[in-house]
């Protein structure tokens, strides 16, 4: 049976069953269990779905149900993230009713060495659902941001655990800004939400079954090794031809982007012809400014 568990930072409170809604104590803005299961009802992955008032982080417990054997499509989800990260660690703000903060387990039969690809497919699936949901183009910038006219709207967090020389489990992490972007003095990069770009009220039960319906729908290419998901993502990179910095902890590296392997590395064409290949780490990719 299709169930929806809602839960607060001390465990459980209330198991919804599909059969039997009984939430009457609804809050304006805020997910509710029987239209949850509503909106997710047939998709292959958001079953079972474990949703938070706050949490400190929706990466960590689906991290956690997943090293406990939680099955492939659970799904966990928060209103507000108190300690919401991005790649390398960076907070990522989530506010309560006005983003999306999800984790998907997913557990591919891929070898530790074709985790790449996940991230590819976490980006394809979220640029689609955007543009399935509101007239915006959305943009992908190296490896896991997503772009909305120039300015971040999503970003992506991977984590993956092993078994031997193959994958054990992956969690796909999304942070997407609805109808809140963080002020100009919180971020290192431009902001936005889908609200402010699209200038109309977007549903986020509506975004939140896109993306898991493109995630199912591009999955299969994952799995067989189909290069289309690497042109497909390609395609979506911004930045393409231009001349950016890559910021790193070693000290920044400038050039024009030419494009990044299908492993996920940043080919960089640097003064006097000389071609740079990064590995995301703690790296960041920004538009080259003069000095």
């Amino acid at each position: 049976m299709s169930r929806v568990e809602l839960r607060s930072s001390k465990g459980l409170n209330i198991l919804y069953m599909l059969l039997k809604p009984s939430y009457t104590h609804r809050m304006q803005g805020l997910f509710h269990a029987e239209e949850l299961l509503h909106y997710l009802a047939g998709l292959r992955f958001g079953h079972p779905v474990y949703l938070y008032r706050t949490i400190g982080s929706t990466n960590d417990e689906a991290k956690s149900l997943a090293a406990s054997g939680a099955p492939e499509g659970l799904v966990v989800m928060a209103e507000e993230q108190t300690a919401g990260r991005g790649r390398a660690g960076r907070s990522w703000i989530t506010p309560p009713g006005q983003a999306l903060a999800v984790s998907v387990v997913l557990r591919p039969d891929l070898p530790a060495d074709r985790a790449t690809p996940l991230i590819m497919l976490a980006g394809l699936a979220v640029c689609r659902a955007i543009e399935q949901a509101t007239p915006l183009h959305a943009m992908l910038k190296w490896p896991n941001d997503v772009l909305i006219a120039g300015k971040k709207v999503a970003g992506l967090l991977l984590e993956t655990a092993l078994n031997g020389d193959r994958l054990d489990y992956a969690v796909l992490g999304l942070g997407l800004n609805v109808s809140f972007a963080p002020p100009p003095e919180a971020v290192d990069f431009p902001a936005t939400s889908l609200e402010a770009e699209a200038e109309t009220e977007v549903g986020r039960l509506h975004v939140l079954r896109l993306f898991l319906e493109q995630l199912e729908q591009l999955y299969p290419q994952l799995e067989r090794g189909d290069k289309a998901l690497y042109h497909a993502w390609r395609t979506r990179l911004a930045m393409m031809g231009e001349p950016v910095t890559v910021r790193t902890n070693q000290g920044d590296q400038s050039g024009r982007l030419q494009g990044v392997t299908p492993d996920g590395a940043l080919i960089l064409q640097q003064a006097g012809g000389k071609t740079l290949q990064l590995l995301a780490g703690d790296m960041r990719l920004r538009p080259w400014e003069p000095a």
